[in-house]
């Protein structure tokens, strides 16, 4: 089922990231938390492998695997939404779904929408996001991920 989610992924992405400048494209190798139950021997280094596809100013694809709080695998896509400039900072959400979380679904499949704020450079950026505490099903973080952009 793995395999078949990360070739879906794959297969709706990188058709995308072709149809746009692959010089916006971000790669990313996971996230870091900083969980809010600081007593849970949680996992706070969440690696694994990511992609970001702009689609213009505003919204973006997104798709990855990594090993979450609960240290299974997880897979997330999704829509990064984000209407708002700041300064050098864009702020908005990003909706999608999640799976992998043994307390949420049963390991299955379930929505989220989750803040952040992006501060991006030329080739280098950082997503910091509130993961929100869902009752015992998701473990509240704030988590900040680094992202990379190739030049071609």
């Amino acid at each position: 089922m793995k395999k078949l989610v990360l070739a879906l992924a794959a297969a709706t992405l990188l058709p995308a990231a072709y149809a746009v400048d692959l010089a916006r494209t971000w790669v990313n190798p996971g996230f870091y938390s900083y969980h809010f139950e600081r007593d849970k021997n949680l996992n706070n280094t969440n690696t694994g492998l990511g992609i970001e596809v702009p689609l213009n100013d505003t919204y973006s694809l997104t798709a990855g695997v990594f090993e979450n709080s609960n240290r299974a695998t997880s897979h997330y896509l999704g829509l990064y939404v984000m209407p708002f400039d700041i300064g050098p900072f864009k702020l908005g959400a990003v909706v999608g779904g999640f799976n992998g979380y043994p307390n949420a679904n049963h390991g299955g499949w379930f929505p989220a929408l989750i803040p952040v704020v992006a501060l991006e450079g030329r080739q280098l950026g950082l997503n910091v996001s509130l993961v929100p505490t869902v009752h015992d099903k998701l473990h509240g973080a704030i988590s900040f991920q680094l992202k990379y952009r190739f030049k071609p």
